[in-house]
């Protein structure tokens, strides 16, 4: 703090307390005095080292400046606690302390942090490739013309922007035809130069998804479908030296299973620890109708209710859950997750909401 520098045992009595201005010390400009005097005292500015034999700064606040320029005095108007306004050495970081531990993500905090221990080289875990593919013969490339019975493909787009935020390389590889020795051909040729492979489509039981398949024919199937919703149709298992997600077609059902499943195994592979998700409590404002059988994940907009005087959380569902509707997540920032034993629930039932905070 700017103020005066003084020794606190040097204070008897009541205040006002006089001292000699003996001395300025500035940041960066330390003030080398002699043995002080008892009532010495030194002018001294936020972020420079305190003299030694100082122990105490009285802020400018609490002074009064006289005297003339040959023997300049300052009268405090306080009696200061010993050490007041003086950061002890050691009061950030002390010797054998731990700055970033492995496995922690370098966030502008920590990068923060590591520069002010004077730290410029630290061993981080190389950032994993990721290769992205969609198939399906019916998708077209954003902006293209499309052909009779085509969409524009989403999903690639969306699982890029979402790895964005992740400590990954991520390279788009295009759109694979519903035609298995193409997809066979390129997850094989991939499968060795990638650490991992994600696919949307072609995990289902149709007659034309034939990336389950091909998977357990070139590599391992270690899982297929899992009881959420959206999300069932989801494949795991390896080619060659890459882990191999297959995500379900539906845009919806891509961004869920990749946000709850995918993501974390990222974040596994990039040598994170493992992170709970971010879990809020809030009160549901209107009616959901649910199932029992599979954990659901709805789209919700979270928000503090102006009519509540603590402010509660409320969540609002956002419009038709369908699997197809990306409009779904337009104004959303939350996933509801709906246990599966649950039944409806109707408007006033405390529900679980993961907010995107926390997922992206």
């Amino acid at each position: 703090m700017d103020g005066i520098a003084i020794r606190h045992g040097a204070l008897m009595g009541n205040p006002p307390h006089e001292f000699t201005l003996v001395g300025e010390c500035r940041a960066g400009h330390p003030f080398t005095p002699g043995a002080p005097q008892h009532d010495d005292c030194v002018r001294i500015f936020t972020g420079a080292p305190i003299p030694s034999g100082f122990d105490t700064v009285v802020i400018q606040e609490d002074c009064e400046f006289h005297g003339s320029s040959s023997e300049p005095r300052v009268r405090s108007l306080i009696h200061p606690d010993l050490g007041a306004n003086v950061r002890q050495v050691g009061h950030d970081i002390q010797a054998d302390n731990k700055v970033v531990s492995a496995g922690e993500r370098l966030t502008p905090f920590s990068v923060g942090w590591l520069a002010a221990c004077g730290i410029t080289r630290v061993k981080v875990t190389k950032r994993p490739r990721v290769g992205i593919f969609s198939t399906g013969d019916e998708l077209g490339e954003p902006g293209s013309e499309l052909g009779p019975g085509q969409i524009f493909d989403a999903n690639r787009v969306l699982l890029t922007r979402l790895l964005d935020s992740l400590p990954v390389q991520a390279d788009d590889l295009g759109i694979l035809p519903d035609e298995p020795q193409a997809i066979r051909s390129a997850l094989k040729r991939h499968g060795t130069q990638y650490e991992m492979l994600i696919t949307s489509a072609g995990v289902s039981v149709g007659d034309a998804d034939f990336v389950t398949s091909i998977i357990q024919e070139i590599g391992t199937l270690q899982l297929w479908r899992l009881l959420i919703k959206p999300g069932k149709p989801l494949a795991y298992g390896t080619i060659g030296t890459s882990k191999f997600f297959g995500l379900p077609g539906n845009p919806v059902s891509t961004i869920v299973t990749f946000l709850c499943v995918v993501r974390p195994a990222l974040l596994k592979l990039c040598g994170a620890r493992a992170q709970e998700m971010l879990e809020h409590r809030a009160t549901l404002a209107d009616p959901i109708r649910h199932k029992p059988g599979r954990e659901e994940f709805q789209r919700g907009r979270l928000a503090r209710s102006k009519a509540s005087v603590d402010g509660e959380l409320m969540v609002h569902v956002t419009g038709d859950q369908s699997s197809n509707r990306l409009a779904s997540f337009q104004s959303a920032n939350c996933l509801i997750r709906i246990p599966k034993a649950s039944s409806d629930l109707e408007p006033g039932t405390r529900v679980t909401v993961l907010p995107f905070k926390g997922l992206l």
